[in-house]
């Protein structure tokens, strides 16, 4: 498979942005079944770059997310990230879980500080990582994995200092080994386009900076999205969600729209690609880049 930093690479030097999904454990048998029978089929005819697979809070996911891993690379040739966590893990657990990643023949990490079970406050797991930086270093000794690593163009919701202690935080786990970071979601692109300038032009970062792309399906989810991660939603945007109320085909209609002219104006503002939150849903994703010439 190949590596994530090799794809951004060959992306630039095509002038071709990189298009990359991401997946999360589903919960139910059912849901295992909608994921590989008709969402993956769906997007793969999009022809992605990569995709990524999320580790549940807490770690609660991990066997379950390192099989995706390896049934997406495996049966369908995609290079696959399988994200990890410091929470709840020691650093003799993360060397473990790093042996399982390599035995399957993958190459492509994310490195997250993560969430906690339960939500709450972080709390550093004795013999484990306080900070995501250092989760980046030792995987970095540990072997030569691409690591990718998360950004907040609105800072990170539990930074109290402020968005820039944040993103000098961000350069930290570039300092320290990451390839290439990842946003958070947004809803406005200056907010994108104000990190990324602070952190090529104030901090020297040449890593590519990808944004992370949300299709809207119902007011009341992202809503609820937005209230855990910190996010934004612009006035006008939430005015049209307060419009639709409950009507739920509106929404994804609405939501494909919106999410359109975002990819646009990032593209062309030289975005490196796009990396989508799928939601284990195909509909959205699929039709946004049909919009944008890109399926």
């Amino acid at each position: 498979m190949q590596l994530v930093r090799d794809i951004y690479a060959a992306g630039r030097a095509a002038g071709k942005p990189v298009i990359s999904f991401e997946f999360f454990p589903p919960k139910t048998d059912e849901g295992d079944r909608a994921l590989f029978e008709k969402t993956l089929p769906a997007l793969l005819d999009a022809k992605p770059d990569y995709c990524s697979v999320t580790y549940g809070a807490g770690g609660t996911t991990r066997d379950k997310t390192l099989k995706i891993v390896d049934c997406i690379q495996r049966l369908h040739g995609l290079t696959t990230v399988a994200h990890l966590t410091c929470v709840c893990s020691t650093k003799e657990e993360i060397r473990q879980l790093l042996g399982q990643i390599r035995a399957l023949g993958v190459r492509n990490v994310l490195a997250l500080r993560g969430d906690p079970p339960g939500g709450g406050e972080f709390q550093m797991t004795p013999g484990g990582f306080e900070f995501s930086s250092q989760l980046v270093r030792f995987i970095r000794e540990f072997d030569d994995f691409c690591i990718g690593v998360a950004g907040f163009p609105e800072g990170h919701v539990a930074c109290k200092e402020g968005k820039l202690a944040d993103w000098r935080h961000l350069k930290e786990k570039i300092d320290a080994g990451a390839d290439y970071v990842l946003t958070q979601l947004f809803f406005d692109d200056a907010d994108f386009y104000g990190f990324r300038d602070h952190m090529t032009r104030a901090l020297g970062v040449k890593a590519p900076l990808v944004p992370g792309i949300i299709p809207i399906l119902s007011g009341s989810q992202i809503k609820r999205f937005t209230a855990l991660c910190g996010a934004r939603i612009p006035a006008p945007l939430m005015a049209k969600l307060e419009e639709l109320g409950g009507d739920e085909a509106g929404a994804i209609e609405f939501g494909i729209e919106y999410a359109t002219k975002q990819c646009e104006d990032l593209l062309r503002a030289g975005a490196p690609g796009i990396h989508f939150y799928t939601l284990n849903k195909a509909l959205s994703t699929v039709r946004i880049l049909k919009n944008l010439g890109l399926a």
